[in-house]
């Protein structure tokens, strides 16, 4: 067993294996997949600077590890896969000036695109709760299975962020407007719907859960001498064949299905103020809702987010849409609405978040424009 070796936090030292790597073998012995286990139960397994950078170092370490055929990651417990980052430390890392602020974004987008480039097979078993950090421990791999207890959203919208993590890139690319509108109001996916998405890739019941970690430790030793188009092939079909025996058991439709014009025609708009108008316009007694909703959020981070899965759409790696994002996080770091949202929703929680500017017709071209611009060029996200 590979234990997580001292963790880095500031000021202190852990000493509690927040995240547990684990080599599994098959019944007939030889390596057969690389556990990564999220070990925070308490804190829903929320991803903070140390894990990040210690998921990183051994992803690294695995791609070129002969003897680790696949990758497997997911949460301890049943309540989480990830519910996101340790966004309450950044903001106070920000307050006090500490590089935390700028450290935090940067490792995290590098395991983010680790993640999208790993050459063998990676697994994302997201059973719980999914939220933006642990959005990005996952969507970027080729393999995401849920469950019945998968709960997905983005919501960095009500907190004065933005959906981050490569969110760009994967949100852009889903079908219609989705992706607008899972960006813009935090809607939140349960259980198939996230397959019906299309975020997750795959949907088993949690009963089958075991019998999938058994059946890719008796492939994982297959997989050693394959080449990496072979891998990804068998991991496939293994994954399609219980996909299949779930779906058997009690299909369900996208319930989300009945709005998808709605959602297309709205969220297409080419900006926040007439997707808000569309909705009142023509999307009945929903429309109204989805409208009421967006009314909470912060209206900078509307309009930065609308902006940001536009030129998403644009760019044609995600790579390119890390670094934007990590100038959208500094310039947010620098503004209001991100820390009095995290007060709002994470430490007060009064859900009474007085965002400056208040309105959407105040938030000007100028201070759109200012979240992606260049940062100086030693203050550049790099790989």
């Amino acid at each position: 067993m590979l234990m997580g070796e001292g963790m880095r936090e500031y000021g202190k030292t852990i000493d509690f294996f927040q995240v547990v790597f684990r080599d599994v073998s098959s019944k007939e012995g030889g390596g057969a997949y690389r556990e990564i286990l999220l070990n925070r139960r308490k804190a829903l397994n929320a991803l903070n600077w140390s894990m990040a950078c210690l998921i990183l170092d051994h992803l690294r370490a695995a791609a070129d590890d002969p003897n680790v055929p696949m990758v497997v990651i997911e949460g301890a417990g049943e309540k989480a896969f990830c519910a996101g980052g340790d966004i309450r430390a950044v903001t106070e890392a920000g307050k006090t000036g500490q590089p935390l602020a700028q450290e935090f974004f940067r490792d995290e987008y590098r395991l983010n695109h680790a993640i999208g480039v790993f050459p063998k097979p990676y697994v994302a078993l997201i059973d719980g709760i999914t939220m933006g950090g642990g959005v990005g421990l996952s969507v970027h791999s080729p393999f995401r299975v849920a469950t019945e207890r998968t709960l997905f959203a983005m919501p960095e919208t009500s907190i004065g962020l933005f959906p981050d993590v490569g969110g760009s890139f994967f949100l852009s690319r889903l079908p219609g407007g989705l992706g607008m509108f899972l960006s813009l109001t935090g809607h939140r996916l349960k259980g198939r719907d996230v397959f019906h998405a299309g975020v997750a890739t795959h949907f088993v019941s949690t009963t089958t859960l075991p019998t999938l970690r058994e059946r890719l430790a008796a492939l994982g030793p297959r997989l050693l001498n394959l080449d990496p188009r072979d891998r990804l092939h068998l991991v496939h079909q293994l994954l399609d064949s219980l996909h299949r025996d779930s779906e058997g058991e009690s299909p369900q439709p996208f319930s989300l299905e009945t709005y998808r014009p709605i959602i297309d025609s709205a969220f297409s708009q080419g900006t926040v103020e007439e997707i808000v108008a569309f909705l009142q316009r023509e999307g009945g007694e929903w429309g109204e809702k989805q409208a009421a909703v967006l009314a909470k959020m912060s209206p900078t981070s509307l309009k930065i987010t609308h902006r940001q899965l536009m030129k998403g759409a644009e760019l044609s790696s995600l790579a390119e849409c890390l670094k934007m994002e990590y100038r959208m996080s500094q310039w947010c770091m620098r503004g209001h609405d991100f820390y009095e949202g995290v007060r709002a929703v994470l430490v007060d929680r009064d859900n009474q978040a007085q965002w400056n500017p208040s309105s959407l017709g105040d938030v000007t071209e100028e201070m759109v424009s200012r979240h992606f611009q260049p940062l100086p060029s030693h203050s550049e996200w790099q790989l």
